[in-house]
């Protein structure tokens, strides 16, 4: 399931990142770069999903049961608040392929708030994951590369909010700032996309590294 995570990451990362490219070329019509995110969002939410499956059998049994706020530094709140993030995604992108070419207050309300939002959830997961305690259970298996993936996955999270403020629509129509819109998603997505990598495709692990890792980790 680790490698189907990251994998899943990979592709939507990477969709993000085409998407921003189909964008710049002048015979590519909006339809296809939007449609391109729509997919993109879709293949975050699915590794999202597998990722809170994995956090959930990370957590002792009886928070299992209760999902106790004991959890509130946990992998398993991380992965949660990714998911929502993931979720807003879902809805930006749709509403911004079916919405191509509406008025600008419409596409304002319906798809940039969704957007906003999302990239607050997914700015707040990736800061929770930086906590040892985190990634002592979320990188058991690729300890070596643990802190690299952290910041990756927040290096990211910034970014796709540096685009989400960019893309805000104004009254004139035009976006707030469509160059930092387009350097945000896409440098955003290959921060999420090395980090997948390294999250589904561990690095040899030296002697010694999983007891580092859980030294660094509060009790």
């Amino acid at each position: 399931m680790v490698r189907w995570t990251g994998l899943l990451f990979v592709v939507g990362a990477a969709l993000f990142a085409l998407g921003v490219l189909l964008s710049l070329l002048p015979a590519s019509p909006p339809l296809l770069s939007a449609v391109t995110y729509a997919i993109g969002a879709v293949f975050f939410t699915a590794a999202a999903t597998l990722q809170l499956v994995l956090a959930r059998r990370e957590l002792p049994e009886a928070e299992r049961r209760t999902l106790a706020l004991r959890a509130r530094a946990s992998d398993w709140l991380a992965a949660a608040i990714q998911l929502v993030g993931t979720v807003l995604f879902n809805v930006n992108t749709m509403d911004a392929a079916v919405t191509i070419g509406a008025r600008p207050e419409l596409v304002d309300v319906e798809v940039w708030v969704p957007d906003i939002v999302g990239s607050v959830a997914f700015l707040v997961s990736s800061a929770i994951a930086i906590v040892p305690e985190v990634r002592a259970r979320r990188h058991s298996h690729v300890v070596n590369a643990s802190q690299r993936i952290a910041f990756l996955n927040f290096a990211g999270s910034v970014l796709f909010l540096v685009s989400a403020a960019g893309a805000l629509v104004l009254r004139s129509g035009t976006d707030l700032s469509l160059v930092w819109a387009n350097i945000g998603t896409f440098f955003g997505a290959l921060c999420f996309l090395l980090a997948a990598w390294l999250f589904g495709w561990p690095p040899p692990q030296p002697h010694g590294a999983r007891e580092q890792l859980n030294r660094e980790a509060p009790a």
